[in-house]
């Protein structure tokens, strides 16, 4: 790697992405710490067997500017989240359920960013941001190898996320009224064995078990209502750690689920207000709006950080054409949509596509183009797309990773891309 000398901090991380082709992911020692966490050697070593991409070798650069400027972002949603009149609009369009608030914050909220020459910008929030557990062990396993990654590399102080995790599930369950701890954890997805991040749930799992807490990783057609209490397999369980994208449980199958969060039986974090509050799409039509926000109980530093949203309209009849005509400059996302999944860059636009995204839904968000991370691979040079996912609680940073990827969004499938640990310059 070519040396930085000279180079302001604004580009040095610019420059680090584009010229470091340092592998410092010690990929042994990452896999002998994931199967002993999880508790299962044998499971977990066939489940990484079969995700060859989850994890890239290398590191993505930042500078300190860049992430005081996604801290900024962070917080003034925050603060806008708590404002009634913002509470009002999206509500509005919300399902009924986010109106019950039984005082969770929800867990593991992401913030996902592209880098570029104007600062951050944030893209969306996702309010149950998977690879929080899997990114921990990842920073663990880094061996800086270089001068310039040796400089930037920053690790968390040993079993400082673990304690910040525990204690974000404590503060969930009291918030919701309950004392001491939870004495059963559900970790909760669709048929959670055949998710792509099934490795995580069971690190979750056993996050918990080491902590005196039972934990068990089911799909919510398992769960049952028994007396007023949410059970599996006889056992009372106290609190749901929520994976599901069906953010207002109205799926066939979540029915036990969904009665024991509406009558207060069980702590679900994430849960559908969560949702609503923050990771409804349809918000960043609002929260990008200058006019809109400008009446908001928000500091002018607030304002100003929510410039780094791309501007954002929700896709209608009436502005249908233009958005058409403007599709070039636009990604376009359904409001209710998670991980990529029918996402368009407008460019790349069908016209049996268009006409499916006028039937309403979809959000379109004024483009802005991620950075580029270069890697080498079987020693060809080549550029991959990264963003960058704040995990926070509250409003607070637990861990910060990047994703780096080739194609329209981030899928894991790119070989030499996956997820990457931060290094702040």
């Amino acid at each position: 790697m070519g040396e930085t000398g000279g180079i302001g901090d604004s580009a040095r991380d610019a420059v680090l992405n584009r010229d470091c082709f340092c592998i410092t992911l010690d990929r042994s020692s990452l896999s002998a710490a994931i199967r002993a966490e999880a508790g299962d050697p044998d499971l977990v070593g066939a489940l990484l067997a079969s995700r060859p991409n989850l994890f890239s070798g290398g590191p993505v650069f930042i500078s300190t500017h860049g992430v005081k400027a996604m801290l900024d972002v962070v917080a003034a949603i925050e603060a806008a989240t708590g404002d009634t009149a913002y509470q009002e609009e999206v509500l509005g369009w919300a399902p009924a359920i986010a109106r019950h608030d039984f005082g969770p914050r929800g867990v593991f909220m992401g913030y996902d960013f592209h880098l570029g020459g104007s600062g951050p910008k944030l893209i969306e929030v996702n309010t149950n941001a998977g690879g929080a557990f899997l990114n921990a062990l990842l920073a663990r396993a880094q061996e800086a190898c270089c001068r310039q990654a040796r400089d930037a590399r920053r690790a968390d102080a040993p079993g400082e996320f673990e304690a910040l995790v525990w204690q974000m599930f404590i503060d969930e369950w009291e918030l919701q009224g309950r004392v001491g701890q939870p004495r059963t954890i559900a970790i909760v997805d669709d048929g959670p064995k055949d998710q792509f991040l099934y490795p995580e749930f069971l690190l979750a799992q056993r996050f918990f078990e080491q902590r005196g807490v039972k934990a068990c990783v089911v799909d919510p057609s398992e769960l049952r209502i028994s007396e007023g209490r949410l059970e599996h397999e006889g056992q009372t369980v106290d609190l749901v750690y929520n994976r599901l994208v069906d953010f207002s449980l109205d799926a066939a199958g979540h029915e036990a689920l969904r009665d024991a969060y509406l009558h207060g039986a069980v702590v679900l974090t994430p849960n559908p207000r969560n949702h609503a509050l923050f990771a409804d799409k349809r918000n960043l039509s609002l929260l990008s709006d200058p006019a809109m926000v400008a009446g908001w109980d928000l500091t002018p530093g607030q304002l100003k950080s929510l410039s780094a949203i791309p501007h954002t309209a929700l896709v209608t009849a009436e502005n249908a054409e233009r958005l058409w005509a403007e599709r070039s400059r636009h990604f376009f996302k359904p409001a209710g949509g998670h991980g990529g999944k029918a996402v368009y860059r407008g460019d790349k636009l069908t016209r049996r596509v268009w006409a499916e995204i006028q039937r309403g839904g979809y959000i379109a968000q004024e483009l802005a183009k991620p950075s580029e991370r270069r890697i080498k691979i079987d020693g060809e040079i080549q550029s991959l797309k990264l963003d960058v996912r704040l995990y926070t609680y509250q409003g607070q940073p637990l861990q910060m990773a990047a994703r780096v990827y080739q194609g329209q969004t981030t899928n894991f499938r790119t070989p030499g891309g996956g997820f990457a640990p931060v290094f702040v310059v």
